[in-house]
């Protein structure tokens, strides 16, 4: 029988001469980020956040790391402190539809938004019903049109795929398809982990976020919230982008009401400082609202940090759309222009004609 080796007979890791170490508590709970540096790299489950960090931070040659990984993975740390207000596609811009929207009228929608999952809603967006996905939509009118067997036999020229079309109601509302399913509801200050968790668990890939009043303030999609560790991701049916700020050729910028205020800043340089402003809004549009004390109107010039002025090139009742940027002393006569050298005749040459009309310029003829 053999016996387990007592405190004073030495063990085999005593033997080679290396201490033993017991496993503490808190190693035994260690966090998924500790297994995987664990595992991957052969880190210690001591090793701290501040030690990965460091690491990170350090020249990608003496980190390991490749530039691709390192940014993905100060991407996961910055999970943490990243809530979804962040990354929410503003109310203004969500595509929703009326739960009693027909379903032809319903496929039309799905074809110009370019989605493949829509908020359902009763009266207005602020009473969500629920979400329809287009997978759900296709597969409910294809069980529609699908065509018995036993008709096929008394029609002259069967359908190549054994569906007609023709069967489906198209004015049927989407209320009794029956088609709609759940969505998730999430505050502002949720954290994003926390919400992309919460959507692994229920498998529901859409959520509304709900301000204090219960209104929709937002949403967000699994896809947003992947985004923020991988990067942007395109698909087939997203068009190229244009850039929310370019630099034009007289020295003047572009820039789109949604722009944010770190992405101007970064073309225009530091001096475009709105100051304690951005504590307040996040894009270029509310940031001119702000100072105009009202929605801007196409034309309007509203002032902006230090020497800028901004003039509102598109905008609606509720939000600004695009906006030219400038330095306001390139709009006033000889300041930042040169102004064309004006030729005068020489006094000398002037025409008989000449002489009364300019004499007779403030005086009226004699009768």
């Amino acid at each position: 029988m053999s016996q387990s080796p007592t405190r004073n007979e030495p063990t085999e890791t005593e033997h080679r001469g290396l201490p033993m170490v017991l496993p503490e508590a808190g190693e035994l709970h260690e966090g998924w980020l500790a297994r995987i540096m664990r595992i991957l790299f052969g880190w210690k489950a001591a090793a701290t956040r501040a030690d990965f960090e460091m690491v990170l931070t350090a020249e990608q040659p003496e980190s390991g790391f490749s530039p691709a990984e390192a940014a993905m993975l100060k991407n996961i740390l910055g999970l943490r402190d990243r809530r979804i207000e962040s990354v929410m596609v503003p109310r203004a811009d969500i595509v929703a539809v009326h739960q009693d929207v027909t379903i032809g009228e319903l496929a039309m929608v799905f074809a110009g938004a370019g989605h493949s999952r829509l908020v359902v809603y009763n009266d207005t967006l602020d009473d969500p019903t629920g979400m329809v996905h287009i997978r759900d939509l296709v597969s409910f009118m294809v069980a529609r049109a699908a065509i018995d067997p036993a008709a096929l036999s008394v029609r002259e020229q069967p359908p190549p795929a054994d569906i007609d079309l023709a069967n489906v109601d198209l004015s049927m509302p989407l209320t009794a398809a029956k088609i709609v399913r759940e969505i998730l509801y999430a505050p502002p200050s949720m954290p994003a982990l926390d919400l992309l968790a919460k959507m692994q668990a229920t498998r529901i890939h859409l959520a509304l976020v709900i301000d204090e009043y219960g209104g929709s303030d937002g949403l967000v999609s699994i896809e947003d919230l992947v985004e923020l560790i991988v990067g942007d991701i395109a698909d087939e049916h997203d068009e190229a982008e244009l850039p929310a700020v370019t630099r034009q050729s007289d020295g003047s910028f572009l820039a789109t009401g949604r722009a944010s205020l770190d992405d101007v800043r970064n073309v225009i340089g530091d001096e475009f400082d709105v100051g304690e402003a951005a504590q307040e809004v996040d894009t270029l549009g509310g940031y001119l609202v702000m100072r105009a004390g009202h929605v801007p109107v196409r034309g309007e010039l509203v002032p902006g940090p230090a020497l800028f002025e901004a003039e509102v090139l598109d905008a609606d009742p509720r939000r600004v759309k695009r906006v030219k940027i400038y330095r306001s002393k390139d709009r006033r006569p000889g300041a930042g222009r040169e102004l064309p050298t004006l030729v005068r005749p020489p006094a000398s040459r002037p025409t008989p004609r000449d002489e009364p009309a300019r004499s007779n310029s403030n005086t009226q003829p004699s009768p």
